[in-house]
């Protein structure tokens, strides 16, 4: 059984690259204190390690 993330966006997108929009567009993700509960898979880690820095994990 795999775990539940709970992600919640800590910075604001305007000024970084589409391809991180593009990522958190692509967990839900698409305002400021937005928090969103996803599986712990070896795709949203990628997608977690790409915008780690605008973006809290929980676990």
């Amino acid at each position: 059984m795999s775990q539940d993330l709970k992600i919640t966006l800590v910075k604001s997108h305007i000024g970084t690259p589409a391809s991180q929009r593009a990522v958190l567009n692509g967990m839900g993700l698409n305002k400021l204190n937005k928090s969103v509960v996803l599986k712990d898979t070896p795709e949203i880690r990628g997608m977690i390690r790409k915008v780690s820095h605008m973006v809290n994990v929980t676990e």
